[in-house]
């Protein structure tokens, strides 16, 4: 799905705000409905009806639930038909592939061979759809009887292939009713034109830099590259995935506000960090959150014996593996950082806390930096030789080389603009100057709201496809 074309940019948003504007507001979740059919179909025609099969079965079970409240069998049965029929949807099409290769691999011999494409989406929308029945389960949220309610909170397009993941309660009274004034609307605007600068100026042109330096490395060519060269590639990657995902959750929290929703917060700088702890409750927040609401907390959370918190841990984190996709790459990454988080829950933290705040920071940041190599590369060795390589391993014996300092010179301003841009230092200047004066805060932004958004089209004139890191998970 080419999320920046001009198609969607300059025909489906003006066509669609404007009917979504004029309708009556009776009319709006249906339009928001359609409107999420017509992007999702726009990559994924066929697999549309999976988004939709999964939407009917969580509103159906959801009236179950509420047609038999005192039946606690028939609730629990109506809960886990969801989950088994969620996951089982989710498990065929993002694991099929990988569960049978391996198998196949165990026993030296095909015995199956499912190779299914992914569904867009298809992690966003499955754990969305799951949060509303088990809140539902729990009581913590009212039935939706109305099915294109229902079925407009699950396909809403603005982060239906690739988050923030929206919860039911997150907008359940919104689904109901909501109001947009001109400041939501100004808001929203300048919020999903920052997000587009962060992907079209930032993330797609540092990635330039990553994409060169892995096709590199994928063919093999370690002995070419020093180790300037190897941290370069790996640094514009950390960059690129950053302003990409941020880019996009503020792409999709800015259209929410335009309609008169409110989705939750993505990211808070994570690279600010101090701990591995604490980065991941700065990024990806909904998806953190929804593995502490629906795994980590029912399994008791930290309110118990040790033991039994690392082992909690350690589901989590194998999981949050498991759910960025079906390769041992992720797997792995996910249970590294599970055993960064376990480690500073044991000693790790304490020893963190009495050290001055950049050291601190520097660790989070190595530790980072190598795990994406995983994150990002086709398969185990691949990642374990570059991260070799970033320590001198396997690489040309230099440090700095022509191809590193040709890097450093074209790519030396976007790395300080990266660097600025994923820091804390815009929200301080621009509270400060609020603080001040809040006229050029209020109103000032829109030239520059304007400028980047004419900048942005320059760009995609002339793009190729560069569709989002995260439409893939």
């Amino acid at each position: 799905m080419v999320f920046s074309s001009l198609v969607f940019l300059f025909l489906f948003l003006p066509v669609f705000f404007l009917a979504y504007f004029v309708a009556p507001k009776r009319f709006r979740n249906a339009l928001l409905f359609v409107g999420g059919i017509l992007f999702y179909s726009w990559g994924e025609p066929l697999y549309i009806f999976i988004m939709l099969l999964s939407t009917f079965i969580d509103y159906f079970l959801g009236l179950v639930m509420n047609r038999y409240d005192e039946s606690p069998k028939i609730r629990k049965a109506a809960l886990l038909g969801s989950v088994m029929l969620n996951l089982s949807l989710l498990g065929l099409f993002k694991y099929g592939g990988f569960v049978a290769e391996n198998i196949n691999l165990l026993f030296g011999r095909e015995l199956f061979n499912v190779n299914l494409p992914l569904p867009i989406g298809i992690s966003f929308y499955t754990f969305q759809t799951l949060s509303y029945t088990i809140d539902l389960y729990r009581r913590n949220i009212k039935v939706q009887k109305n099915p294109i309610s229902f079925a407009a909170f699950v396909t809403m397009f603005p982060q239906v292939v690739a988050g923030p993941i929206v919860r039911y309660e997150d907008v359940a009274r919104e689904l109901d009713e909501r109001k947009v004034n001109l400041d939501m609307v100004y808001e929203g605007i300048c919020r999903f034109v920052f997000g587009l600068g962060k992907k079209v100026l930032l993330a797609n042109n540092i990635g330039l830099l990553w994409a060169t330096v892995k096709e590199i490395a994928v063919a093999g060519g370690y002995s070419s590259m020093s180790v300037a060269t190897v941290w370069l590639g790996a640094l514009a990657f950390t960059f690129q995935i950053y302003f990409d995902f941020s880019g996009y959750s503020d792409m999709a929290i800015g259209l929410g506000k335009v309609m008169g929703f409110n989705f939750p917060e993505n990211f808070n700088y994570p690279y600010s960090s101090n701990s591995i702890s604490e980065f991941w409750r700065r990024w990806h927040m909904t998806l953190g959150n929804w593995f502490k609401s629906y795994v980590f907390f029912p399994l008791g959370g930290s309110h118990c014996k040790l033991p039994r918190t690392i082992l909690n841990l350690s589901v989590v984190w194998l999981l949050t593996g498991i759910w960025h996709g079906a390769n041992w790459t992720f797997i792995l990454w996910g249970v590294f950082m599970g055993v960064a988080v376990i480690l500073e829950k044991l000693f790790l933290g304490r020893i963190l806390q009495k050290l001055p705040a950049f050291l601190p920071n520097i660790y989070v940041m190595l530790l980072v930096v190598m795990m994406w190599m995983l994150f990002d590369l086709p398969s185990v060795s691949h990642a374990v030789s570059y991260i070799g390589a970033m320590f001198g391993g396997g690489g040309n014996g230099l440090f700095l080389d022509q191809q590193a300092a040709y890097f450093i010179v074209n790519y030396g301003v976007m790395f300080i603009i990266c660097i600025f841009g994923c820091s804390e230092l815009p929200k301080d200047v621009v509270n400060s100057i609020s603080r001040r004066l809040p006229v050029v805060v209020n109103y000032g932004a829109v030239p520059v709201v304007l400028g980047i958004f004419l900048i942005c089209i320059a760009y995609l004139v002339n793009a190729g496809y560069n569709p989002f890191l995260y439409f893939n998970f």
